[in-house]
């Protein structure tokens, strides 16, 4: 049984707000489950504890409590919907739910008994790593600042892009590294060489990865935000984001 008891009071600091937020993944589908979602919500930034019961869950919660509960709706041992609705009454776990059963009767009683939201599958890793990371930013509000001016910046994470209208795009790792390398010194051109560092690249990584990473980020920012990303090459020099 679920039992969360002693969990803390609303407003309690009682988690790094930097920290990678912890997701426990709950899907009996191993394939799925190991070769799919767990890695790509790690390529996203989270911590992910991969279990396959309610069991195992019930073990991962008197050890290591997650933020997160990413949950399928059939296990073997348990029923999503119920299961929900216990975590929500007994903790302060984000609960997402994600399910090949998505009809509407279907969404409605996950929401109802708990769920902060339901997710279809076949799962789409970018909409599942945008969901949790607002689901983070309820769970973990960020400090209270003054804002001068709409900017592109990083969330208090680090882990999306928030650009001037308001839209957060969901980062990977590398394009997380590498925006940062730039956003340190916006207006300044940053070599090619200080980007392959920023990314983890050694002696043998091909420089013409960092023009293909800059064209998918500006694809996926113009997709998604619906603006044009400010991140231009600079001839000679590597390249340079203007604010």
């Amino acid at each position: 049984m679920i039992n969360r008891q002693s969990r803390a009071p609303v407003g309690a600091a009682a988690v790094d707000p930097v920290s990678p937020p912890h997701v426990a993944l709950v899907e009996d589908d191993q394939l799925l489950r190991d070769r799919l979602v767990a890695p790509g919500l790690r390529d996203f930034g989270f911590r992910v504890s991969a279990v396959g019961t309610v069991k195992e869950l019930e073990q991962l919660l008197s050890t290591d409590e997650p933020d997160i509960v990413v949950l399928d709706v059939g296990l073997p041992d348990g029923d999503g919907f119920s299961l929900a609705e216990r975590l929500h009454l007994s903790s302060r776990i984000g609960i997402v739910m994600l399910s090949g059963r998505h009809t509407q009767e279907d969404r409605v009683r996950g929401l109802s008994n708990g769920a902060d939201a339901y997710l279809a599958k076949p799962v789409v890793m970018h909409e599942l790593a945008a969901t949790l990371r607002n689901l983070m930013r309820r769970l973990r509000p960020p400090p209270l600042r003054s804002v001068t001016a709409a900017a592109w910046r990083l969330d208090s994470q680090g882990w999306c892009l928030v650009a001037p209208n308001g839209v957060s795009i969901a980062l990977k790792a590398h394009e997380r590294a590498m925006l940062r390398a730039l956003l340190d010194v916006p207006g300044e051109p940053v070599s090619r060489e200080a980007l392959i560092a920023a990314v983890g690249g050694d002696e043998q990584f091909d420089p013409h990865r960092i023009e293909v990473l800059v064209y998918r980020l500006r694809s996926k920012v113009g997709t998604k935000a619906g603006v044009v990303l400010p991140l231009s090459a600079v001839r000679g020099s590597g390249y340079v984001f203007t604010m």
